[in-house]
């Protein structure tokens, strides 16, 4: 069994469905579903980024699975892309542990990693001028 706790307002996804949580809630999940907390979930204007559009693409697959087809091609796609780009061995790192988790089909697992992607992403991004 599982047991979160989400803040009041909090938001969560649970199998495809969004709920919010109305004071402070705790739910007991006894068998196996795709849940995301409020942290997790990106909305598709804040992929704004190769690293943010795989994190998203990966969400999705995660809590779509009748759409994990279409969500694949993406991530394939936007892997590929993100690898070449990002010149850290680290990174290339992530980039690897996403894919294995992807290819055994822990797309959990698989959005620590994208979450490393972003932060790397961040990290060697240029400063923007004031």
């Amino acid at each position: 069994m599982l047991r979160i706790t989400l803040r009041d307002g909090e938001k969560a996804i649970i199998n495809g469905a969004v709920i919010r949580a109305v004071g402070r809630t705790q739910i007991a999940v006894e068998n196996k579903v795709s849940i995301l907390r409020g942290r997790e979930i990106m909305r598709p204007e804040e992929a704004t980024t190769p690293a943010r559009q795989l994190y998203f693409a990966a969400m999705l697959a995660y809590i779509d699975p009748a759409s994990r087809d279409i969500h694949q091609d993406a991530i394939v796609g936007l892997l590929g892309g993100l690898i070449h780009t990002l010149p850290a061995a680290e990174a290339k790192s992530a980039c690897i542990r996403f894919a294995s988790d992807i290819a055994g089909g822990d797309y959990y697992k698989a959005l620590g990693a994208a979450r490393e992607l972003i932060a790397f992403e961040e990290a060697t991004a240029e400063p923007q001028a004031a």
